[in-house]
């Protein structure tokens, strides 16, 4: 079982993308990654609203989430937002690692 949450940066003039970019380039992004628990942590931008960044955000369970929400980085992550004056919108996931075989078919692997 993992939990992941997806989460939507939407601000204005690029402004969601930018702090993509400085979350990586602080080196935040790499810090995340090498946490306990964190089995993804990957930023895409919406084709169809460039304003709008996909934060995919993966972990083994609730408690290396936790770990993380009291880490250091939750700070810098909360000042980026602030500077980048980003709303979000959160969805969240836990998984079913089972794949029934009548899906299997329409996999291309």
């Amino acid at each position: 079982m993992s939990i992941t949450v997806n989460l939507r940066y939407k601000g204005a003039n690029g402004a969601a993308k930018k702090f993509a970019e400085e979350m990586i380039s602080s080196g935040t992004v790499e810090a995340i990654r090498n946490e306990s628990g964190n089995l993804r942590y990957e930023y895409y931008v919406a084709l169809d609203d460039p304003e709008t960044i996909l934060l995919i955000d993966s972990w083994k369970n609730q408690e290396s989430i936790d770990v993380h929400h009291a880490s250091p980085m939750m700070g810098k992550i909360t000042e980026l937002r602030e500077k980048y004056d980003l709303h979000m919108t959160v969805e969240r996931y836990v998984s079913d690692d089972s794949m029934p075989d009548r899906d299997e078919s329409f996999i291309r692997k």
